[in-house]
């Protein structure tokens, strides 16, 4: 069933919770009910826990313009990222891997680009939309994704890249398999395990497999580096330091999403060579994607380097806290305006 493995890690944290005595049980069925399936993040997350969802249940709610209006926001941005952007990337994408091993180097290295930017705009756009039907109905959901393209390391990635699965498997994997708590090799074994079981949530093949271990073996490695000294997101590094540690996250994060996107591990291994290798074949350019990934490399590169604070500071605040109104009424009109013809699903709807 669609969503399946949201509403069952939403189920399985309420019993765990139960179990350890940190949350009481819900005597109403009517109240366990809605928990379970609230429409707004039903099928494709955020996973939201019973502590923050069931007490918003139980007590009285009263629906405000102010509610409405910030949920309005939200979902708009939302559907700006799901329609303008991710759908609009698909068609050049899918293209792109469906055909894979033969369109030359730049080709294949913006189609890798452009999908890890729709993959984003895709999710993050979902749950804004879910975030936001929820807000103005009343409730207030924690948000999911913290601008994670802009992490400087793999940890902080994780730390902003689908916050509500991230934190499920650090306290009901990683924690319980012994965390850091018991030696530093048992703790690169309890990442790399977090992840690969990570992994296979999205499905039982070698891509997701593999995709998984990569990043347990990035956390790993990280976090035997920053045991060597300060951390690089707390520190005021030099710029040239800071680009060089977000283009090598940028790095692994992007083979991540060949891995993740391919459809056979074979599809994922002529990416790959053409990334790699630079074997000649047809050169296809979609000028919309080719936009979009340069106007991404420009903002999140002048971001992490610190350019200026006056720039940095609000451009790492919640984009719902800083649209104007006339900039809302452009993102619906461009939405409208650039809506695809053809119908692309979520594309976590699959898990």
């Amino acid at each position: 069933p669609v969503g399946i493995s949201f509403y069952t890690f939403q189920t399985m944290s309420y019993t765990v919770d139960v179990y350890r005595r940190q949350l009481p049980a819900c005597r109403s069925f009517v109240d366990f009910a809605l928990f379970v399936s609230f429409f707004p993040q039903l099928v494709a997350g955020p996973i939201v826990r019973a502590s923050e969802l069931l007490p918003q249940i139980q007590r009285p709610r009263q629906m405000s313009s102010a509610d409405m209006l910030a949920g309005f926001r939200q979902f708009t941005i939302g559907l700006f990222k799901k329609v303008f952007i991710a759908d609009n990337l698909a068609s050049y994408v899918d293209f792109q891997f469906d055909n894979a091993g033969l369109f030359d180097a730049p080709s294949t290295w913006l189609a890798v680009m452009a999908y890890t930017i729709q993959i984003y705009c895709d999710f993050s756009g979902y749950s804004d939309m879910a975030i936001g039907t929820a807000r103005m109905i009343g409730f207030h959901f924690s948000e999911n994704f913290r601008l994670p393209y802009l992490s400087v390391s793999i940890t902080e990635f994780w730390r902003r890249w689908h916050i509500s699965l991230s934190s499920w498997l650090r306290d009901y994997l990683y924690i319980p398999l012994g965390g850091n708590r018991l030696g530093r090799v048992r703790t690169y074994v309890n990442l790399i395990l977090t992840m690969l079981l990570g992994g296979l949530w999205h499905g039982a093949s070698w891509n997701f497999a593999v995709w998984g271990l990569l990043h347990g073996g990035a956390l790993s490695l990280h976090r035997r580096w920053r045991g060597r000294g300060e951390p690089i997101e707390q520190a005021a590094s030099p710029v040239w330091y800071r680009l060089a540690s977000w283009a090598t996250t940028m790095l692994i994060v992007t083979g991540g999403w060949v891995l993740f996107r391919a459809a056979s591990w074979h599809e994922a291994a002529l990416i790959f060579r053409q990334l790699l290798a630079a074997q000649p074949g047809f050169h296809h350019v979609s000028p919309f994607a080719l936009l979009v990934v340069a106007g991404f490399m420009v903002h999140h590169g002048l971001i992490v380097s610190r350019w200026t604070e006056s720039l940095r500071l609000p451009l790492e605040l919640p984009l719902s806290s800083r649209l104007t109104p006339a900039a809302l009424f452009t993102m619906l009109l461009l939405t409208l305006l650039h809506w695809p013809q053809a119908y692309q699903p979520f594309i976590y709807f699959q898990f």
